[in-house]
């Protein structure tokens, strides 16, 4: 049974519903303004780009010298420590060069000693020799002087008799002496005579000796000049020593490249080397990624007047959009990326055109090493910086 009392709703005239529409619009203006304005709040203290990248350090890997590959011992992508077999060129060529450079080595030690010991026996034996002539000449100069002298005192005695024999044979002949007289005149004369002729020969034989040690003198004056020779050749000889030693050396080196070891902890990326691949020095056979990462991000110039060191950052990983970092500005680049481009723009040739440039700016992670693994280099980052109150640019 119908109610007859029951109201019935009259339709909304065109009025009513036009001050709804603005009622609700203008709700949802203020509700847009306040987003915006919430918006601005958070993002005035913030700095963002999307020009950011993982950089890392990245250590080539070459051999010293040339070989086979004897032995790999790494693959792709894998962590190694500090000091780790990566690959062994084969050793045997460079064992024998120690070998042989250790005989040359012993054959120059050898050829020194003997050298050493002839300088030895040439120089005790020159100066044994040279005291020896030198005592010798002295001695025949004084043998020569007195026989020079003894050569005088004859020579004198034999005229003073020769005198006595013609003054005895005048008076003999006058009858004033006698026979015998005379007789013992010509005695003496004679005797002195032979006295006479006997130094002569002494002084003779005293000449011949000292030019025979002035010889021996003169011979023994060469001796300096071998010794100096000598002495020449073992200088030579040390100076074949060291070379040797050094060959040894650096045969021994050598030697010690032939093992690739790891130079820091760090990730194999980029391997090329193969098993009984021919390298050659400076041919990068593979990469190692080491140490932490950090970011490199590309500000504009225009963000950077509040920008300062030490700020914290927030930092997402395309790769890994759910996971968020943390860290801080380290470094401000002294230049701009383009500046230091492969052909630097040049804004002196009338054509000028005004482009907002960007500053590269080192970002280092807070998060300890074990975190950090996965961050590749060239990963695509978004670095979010939290602007200080206070306005120091770098």
């Amino acid at each position: 049974m119908i109610q007859d009392d029951v109201p019935v709703s009259s339709p909304p005239t065109a009025q009513s519903v036009t001050v709804s529409w603005r009622r609700w619009l203008m709700l949802g203006g203020g509700v847009v303004l306040l987003c915006a304005f919430g918006l601005w709040f958070v993002q005035r203290n913030q700095e963002s780009t999307d020009d950011a990248f993982i950089e890392a350090d990245i250590v080539e890997i070459s051999p010293h010298i040339s070989g086979y590959i004897a032995q790999v011992e790494v693959t792709d992508n894998q962590w190694v420590k500090t000091g780790q077999l990566m690959a062994l060129i084969d050793p045997r060529d460079y064992a024998l060069r120690v070998q042989q450079a250790e005989a040359v080595l012993a054959a120059a030690k050898a050829q020194h000693g003997v050298t050493s010991q002839d300088l030895s026996v040439v120089t005790t034996t020159t100066s044994a020799a040279v005291r020896e002539a030198r005592s010798a000449l002295a001695s025949a100069l004084a043998a020569q002087k007195q026989a020079l002298a003894e050569s005088g005192g004859s020579e004198a005695e034999a005229q003073l008799t020769h005198n006595d024999v013609q003054r005895y044979q005048a008076l003999y002949e006058k009858q004033e002496i006698s026979h015998q007289r005379l007789d013992q005149a010509l005695t003496a004369d004679r005797a002195a005579q032979a006295r006479r002729e006997s130094a002569q020969r002494a002084v003779e034989i005293s000449a011949a000796r000292v030019g025979e040690a002035r010889a021996r003198l003169d011979e023994a004056g060469s001796g300096p000049r071998q010794v100096a020779l000598k002495r020449d050749q073992e200088a030579g000889g040390q100076a074949s020593v060291a070379e040797a030693e050094a060959a040894l050396a650096q045969a021994r080196l050598n030697l010690t490249y032939t093992r690739l070891e790891a130079p820091s902890a760090g990730k194999v990326t980029h391997k090329t080397l193969l098993l009984g691949q021919l390298v050659q020095p400076g041919t990068v056979v593979l990469s190692l990624v080491t140490g932490a990462p950090w970011v490199v991000a590309n500000f504009k110039e225009t963000q950077l007047h509040r920008m300062h060191r030490g700020q914290k950052v927030k930092i997402r990983v395309d790769a890994f959009p759910d996971r968020e970092w943390h860290g801080h500005i380290d470094s401000f680049q002294d230049g701009t990326g383009s500046r230091f481009s492969l052909l630097p723009p040049e804004n002196a040739t009338g054509n000028y055109v005004k482009v907002v440039q960007r500053l590269p700016v080192k970002i280092v992670f807070d998060e300890p090493l074990d975190q950090l693994q996965h961050l590749s280099p060239g990963l695509s980052a978004t670095p979010t910086v939290e602007l200080d109150t206070g306005s120091s640019p770098f």
